[in-house]
């Protein structure tokens, strides 16, 4: 059986607190290019790796995540990526295709039949897209928005980390819909493609605001509809009182408590009975079924123009520590991708 050498980021061990590149090693293992008779596996050669905030919580000893495929010390790790089948012992899939879904940090990965793989048809946009837009990021953004935040023409929303790769697809899609968007960020670069790039009506950087409520207020006179989740803590807080009636805050992340060994409390929690806002959490899977009909609806937008992405790709797999270290410190521009063996 052929074998060949496989690098591979593996995690050294648990994490605690903000994620180090000295949690990870880059090791040589080898990987058998033949499947094993009767196996329904997939081997993939790995093209390009997505760095999500999520890993955090799996690099580190969280009770309660044990059931999320949480990293095991010694082994690489594992998120979403894109790659090419080499072998196939699963019917949906053969030699030469190109799918997405989860895989390792490494340059070969045998895949099982029961992980997440869509196998990708459309190869006129660019592959490292099944990374963002089209992938988990996009899947996120059109399920958490359209499904749970249920907009309406005219109506006023606020996306937190609006600059990443997730929220910067809310708000195009909120501008889409007919609606105000307003995004926050962490730079006033971040500042500068949100309101000039991505066409938010208006952006703010957070760190430069020393009363959030007082911002919102400036930003949102009337109040807001829709609230996109994905930093929690002050700014949820700060959040809730700016909230509509009948208002709605679709939870994706909370990227401000991940590394706290104490996570903020949140003290205007009255106001979700008070205002009869819908505050609901989401996992991005319960939304795959949809796929189909999301490629149908954003495939025009990004041919025509009228959608963009903004990307930030580190060449190699030696650079994926720190490429996942980055969007905790906030350096990265869009969607951190690391590219292992571009096509």
């Amino acid at each position: 059986m052929a074998e060949v050498k496989n690098k591979q980021v593996v995690l050294k061990d648990y994490a605690t607190g903000f994620p180090k590149e000295s949690d990870m090693d880059i090791v040589e293992g080898t990987i058998s290019l033949n499947l094993p008779e009767g196996s329904n596996e997939v081997l993939l050669k790995n093209l390009y790796l997505s760095c999500d905030p999520y890993m955090q919580m799996l690099m580190s000893k969280i009770e309660g995540l044990e059931g999320f495929g949480t990293y095991a010390p010694g082994s690489p790790l594992t998120g979403y990526g894109v790659g090419r089948v080499l072998e196939s012992g699963h019917p949906d899939y053969k030699k030469g295709d190109l799918v997405w879904g989860i895989t390792k940090w490494e340059e070969y990965s045998l895949v099982s039949s029961d992980q997440t793989l869509f196998k990708i048809e459309h190869t006129d946009v660019p592959l490292s897209y099944y990374t963002g837009i089209l992938g988990m990021p996009g899947m996120t953004a059109y399920g958490g928005f359209f499904e749970l935040g249920c907009p309406k023409k005219g109506e006023k929303v606020f996306v937190s980390a609006a600059s990443g790769a997730v929220g910067q697809l809310v708000g195009q899609f909120a501008k889409l819909t007919g609606c105000y968007v307003v995004g926050s960020a962490g730079s006033q670069e971040k500042v500068d493609i949100l309101k000039n790039k991505l066409g938010f009506d208006e952006a703010f950087n957070y760190k430069e605001e020393s009363n959030l409520d007082a911002a919102l207020k400036r930003y949102f006179p009337e109040g807001i509809d829709i609230y996109f989740e994905n930093v929690g803590g002050k700014t949820l807080d700060a959040v809730l009182l700016n909230m509509r009636s009948h208002g709605r805050i679709p939870v994706c992340g909370m990227i401000s408590q991940y590394n706290l060994s104490q996570p903020e409390g949140v003290t205007n929690l009255a106001n979700l009975i008070y205002k009869e806002i819908k505050m609901q959490g989401f996992i991005v899977s319960q939304f795959y079924p949809l796929y189909p009909k999301f490629l149908e609806f954003i495939l025009p937008h990004i041919r025509e123009g009228k959608i963009a992405y903004v990307e930030d790709i580190v060449e190699g797999l030696e650079g994926g520590p720190a490429a996942l270290v980055s969007l905790f410190s906030g350096q990265n521009l869009g969607k951190k991708i690391v590219a292992i063996a571009p096509e």
